[in-house]
């Protein structure tokens, strides 16, 4: 753990300091933040059937029920991997 000793440091400095560095931390977060959305990757039906090994009729009616989002550009369908894997729910 690193020590670090303030001397002659002002509350107002010191507010100073710790508000440069979160903007600093808060700042690097975003970036990253922003570079995993751009990464987001688009699954066809195909992939998404084999992703969740089920019949496309099971994802057909997931869809119909809002348990899937789907995309779409003109008859083409598409499914973030990220959604895909927020969707499935912890069973006991």
């Amino acid at each position: 753990m690193k020590t670090i000793q303030f001397f002659e440091t002002t509350p107002q400095q010191l507010s100073e300091l710790i508000s440069e560095a979160v903007k600093k931390q808060l700042e690097e977060l975003k970036q990253v933040l922003q570079v995993q959305e751009q990464k987001e990757e688009l699954l066809t039906r195909k992939e998404t059937c084999e992703f969740f090994q089920i019949d496309p009729s099971t994802l057909w009616h997931w869809v119909n029920q809002g348990r899937v989002k789907v995309y779409g550009i003109g008859n083409r369908r598409y499914f973030k991997r990220s959604e895909l894997m927020e969707s499935l729910t912890e069973k006991k």
